[in-house]
């Protein structure tokens, strides 16, 4: 990979109002853009510990307190919805202050929240703790994050980056769900959600020290494009992302994108993520079996994300996504028939099928973003983000309604089968621009 990362053409430097820029350096032989692409990576590695959490306390805080799964699904579905609303404000915020003390603050709220969840005692303090606070920190770390460094210090190679950016999520995944399924079955809750504070302080520091907010920074071109003064902050980062999203929601790819990525959303972090081991312990299976099923869909979604991230450097982003959802859909109908007390053969290839496609829809979702809507593509992508988590808040707290009310998913597995086919046609109609995009909220 290493040979792909060299550059040897000589940037030449931009001139602006106020005259020439310094004389921009030879371009280094490995790019500085990978090494923040690195530090990236393992921020959001380092921050995924509380995205691991949810789907393993739905059953201790039953048995403790006595909540029903649906006030705790609620808990949850504000977490998401929180997560994706707040997607867009930061990346204008972003903009405006900087990534580094955005993703500083984000991180230091989420430790924050997950340690006030230690005493509470009552449903509200829950929603409040882990809903608001983890979901307000949690969104400043979501997917625009790794949208907006990959759209400054990229110009070839951003399919593969994006992919890359996106896997981190189901690495933390892999790293963290062992660790904390164990802790919650031999120590109790507890424990685990400090230790998912603990892994986010712990980020601040390469967050600060080793993250630069724009190759002008260090006097460099993005990685395969020209050097480029960094741009004045906007002010009113609020007001940007809303002028955004109106004139955003005036286009009809909008709507097909935060159509399509809601169902994304509400098959995967709403459905799955949240409510697959409580389902699969329903039928008899230890829950530390259970979470190791899903850190071995964090595996393969590793592998599955970035090969998506080639795939759409390479082929139409809008064919992609017809068959990532229509296939996830097929694997839905079939899970209700695999859960078991033990782990089996067809349940296997289930876990590596839809790792494979848990996360490859955002690498197509994202170019076609930036296909659309050009500079403000990040921000974009937040509102498509937001989507995407009032999808899976829906699903988090309808999954745990349909469990008390039903006494099983199942209906929850086949509704959302139902769902992605649906998306893979909502992906198809998505047009092609017609002209090169403009910034919907005016130059910067």
């Amino acid at each position: 990979m290493l040979g792909g990362m060299a550059q040897t053409t000589e940037t030449s430097a931009a001139t602006t109002p106020a005259g020439p820029s310094p004389r921009v350096p030879r371009t280094p032989r490995v790019h500085r853009a990978w090494f923040v692409a690195a530090v990236t990576f393992v921020t959001i590695i380092g921050a995924a510990a509380f995205a691991s959490l949810p789907g393993l306390l739905i059953e201790p805080l039953h048995e403790e307190f006595h909540w029903s799964r649906g006030t705790i699904g609620f808990a949850v579905s504000v977490n998401l919805a929180l997560y994706g609303l707040t997607a867009p404000f930061a990346a204008a915020l972003m903009d405006r202050f900087g990534i580094r003390r955005v993703v500083a603050v984000a991180l230091g709220v989420i430790a924050l929240g997950s340690l006030l969840t230690v005493w509470m005692t009552a449903a509200w303090q829950l929603v409040l703790y882990w809903g608001v606070l983890v979901g307000l920190g949690s969104g400043s770390m979501a997917l625009a994050f790794a949208a907006t460094v990959t759209n400054r210090w990229f110009v070839a190679r951003r399919g593969l980056v994006t992919g890359i950016l996106t896997a981190a999520g189901a690495s933390g995944q892999l790293v963290f769900l062992p660790l904390l399924s164990w802790l919650v079955e031999h120590h109790g809750w507890r424990p685990a959600a400090v230790t998912v504070a603990l892994a986010a302080l712990t980020v601040v520091p390469f967050v600060w020290l080793l993250l630069r907010d724009h190759p002008a920074d260090v006097r460099l071109a993005p990685y395969g494009g020209e050097y480029a003064d960094k741009p004045t902050p906007a002010p009113g980062a609020a007001r940007r992302a809303l002028a955004v999203l109106l004139k955003a929601a005036r286009t009809g790819p909008f709507w097909l994108l935060a159509g399509s990525f809601a169902i994304c959303g509400a098959s995967t972090n709403g459905l799955v993520k949240t409510h697959f081991v409580p389902a699969a312990h329903d039928h008899g299976m230890p829950v530390t079996a259970a979470a190791g099923l899903l850190a071995v869909i964090g595996v393969f979604d590793v592998v599955g994300t970035v090969a998506s991230g080639w795939f759409t450097d390479r082929f139409s982003p809008r064919r992609l996504l017809a068959v990532y959802y229509a296939l996830r859909g097929i694997s839905l109908l079939f899970l209700p028939m695999l859960l078991a007390p033990a782990v089996h053969p067809p349940m296997l290839f289930f876990i590596v099928f839809y790792g494979l496609d848990w996360v490859a829809t955002v690498p197509p979702t994202i170019a076609l973003c930036r296909e659309h809507y050009g500079e403000d593509s990040a921000i974009v992508f937040g509102w498509v983000l937001a989507s995407h988590q009032v999808g899976a808040a829906a699903v988090a707290f309808a999954g745990g309604v349909a469990r008390d009310v039903f006494g099983t998913y199942d209906v929850v597995w086949y509704a959302s089968g139902a769902l992605c086919a649906a998306a893979a046609l909502m992906a198809l109609v998505i047009s092609r621009p017609r002209t090169e995009p403009a910034p919907l909220a005016g130059a910067r």
